[in-house]
């Protein structure tokens, strides 16, 4: 099987995969570290951007009334149309952590958005969904939907905080003779054990190759690298789901001329355990994203060119791309953090060389023009 079935399996089947078996993969009892874990305060700040741009989709009632109804000042006067709901969407959300973060950020923050606000969490994993309404809490009434895909239509803020790298990907090799994909197989010892075991053989499809070629990337003999046809099928239906508003993607990635170049010749694919990462020090044949599947994590770096491209081609505009650091430093501009507590977990969130550098957002709008949004004034920088 190739990689990407492989790691469909081993991640997301509903008996034994990876995700689908407990609602909870983070933290320090879990196997990796992500924002979230650090604390409310990314879910906080996450919502001042959330705030802003609930108010860039849906103007108040009285402005949006006011330029049509003026001239009708001598006719009987008309009843006030009620505001549309606004809708976040969280894609990979998990037990919902983080939207309860965000939620009751929201709630403190600006109660006329969180009164319109419709909450719809996103997440393949039953057990997860199983613990959303305990998570959220009192937030629990703003649930609108709970399912294991994106709404049919919305209109706001669709979130995608580390969903994009957990998506399969076809891991591919060139050679002297040509692009060849890299397999799966199971193999059967001189012990008689079975062991999995990768191999080598013709791409199983031409979008690989073809890809690589709308990319313009030329990759040596002997680089390998990882094509997540499946991070573009999902911005494509993600764009052409949103009537109106904002796609927010955060995840920890690269250009294309960065991710297909000498940096990365051995490709990104790693898997995670108990926080120890497993990467390409091994044998090729035996790589240790192979072991105990079903019982670890399995990531690659995005390939942001390729996600944005998607975007455009649906109509979206690219409203910024930069560092988390930056993003981050946008919106805490008047954040009052008097507590230590508070203070270290956003230095954590900040600090080049950890979180803020190595993960990237990328934002993205339809039928919104090009607002200043807080999350790009301080810097527009990818390290």
């Amino acid at each position: 099987m190739t990689v990407a079935a492989f790691m469909d399996l081993a991640l997301y089947d509903p008996d034994a995969g990876y995700y689908a078996r407990a609602a909870q993969r983070s933290g320090r009892a879990g196997d990796f570290f992500t924002s979230v874990d650090v604390g409310p305060i990314f879910g906080e700040l996450l919502a001042r951007q959330v705030i802003e741009m609930a108010r860039l989709v849906e103007p108040s009632a009285i402005s949006r009334q006011s330029s049509v109804d003026s001239h009708q000042s001598s006719v009987e006067p008309r009843a006030p149309r009620p505001e549309r709901g606004f809708d976040l969407v969280e894609a990979g959300a998990g037990n919902g952590r983080l939207s309860a973060d965000i939620l009751r950020a929201i709630q403190r923050r600006d109660a006329a958005v969180y009164g319109r606000l419709r909450l719809h969490l996103v997440e393949t994993s039953t057990a997860a969904r199983a613990a959303q309404r305990d998570v959220l809490g009192a937030a629990a009434e703003k649930l609108a939907s709970s399912s294991g895909d994106l709404p049919d239509a919305f209109e706001g803020v669709l979130l995608a905080n580390e969903l994009l790298d957990a998506l399969p990907v076809h891991q591919v090799v060139m050679r002297p003779e040509g692009l060849r994909e890299v397999y799966v197989e199971a193999r059967r010892l001189e012990t008689g054990d079975w062991r999995l075991m990768t191999t080598e053989g013709a791409p199983s499809t031409s979008a690989l190759a073809e890809y690589l070629g709308r990319l313009n990337v030329v990759l040596e003999p002997g680089w390998r690298a990882e094509i997540n046809l499946r991070a573009v099928e999902w911005m494509q239906s993600a764009a052409r789901r949103l009537r109106r508003g904002f796609i927010v993607v955060i995840d920890y990635g690269h250009p294309a001329q960065e991710l297909y170049s000498p940096t990365h010749s051995a490709g990104t694919l790693t898997t995670f355990a108990a926080h120890t990462m497993a990467g390409g020090e091994r044998p090729a044949t035996a790589p240790a994203w192979l072991e105990d599947p079903g019982d670890r994590d399995i990531t690659a770096h995005v390939d942001f060119t390729s996600v944005h491209a998607a975007a455009f081609d649906e109509g979206l505009t690219n409203l910024g791309f930069l560092d988390q650091t930056y993003f981050l430093l946008g919106l805490s501009a008047d954040l009052d953090v008097t507590d230590l507590k508070t203070r270290l977990a956003l230095k954590t969130l900040l600090l080049p060389g950890g979180l803020g550098s190595s993960h990237k957002v990328l934002i993205l709008g339809k039928g919104v023009g090009f607002p200043s949004l807080a999350g790009c004034s301080y810097r527009i920088r990818v390290t």
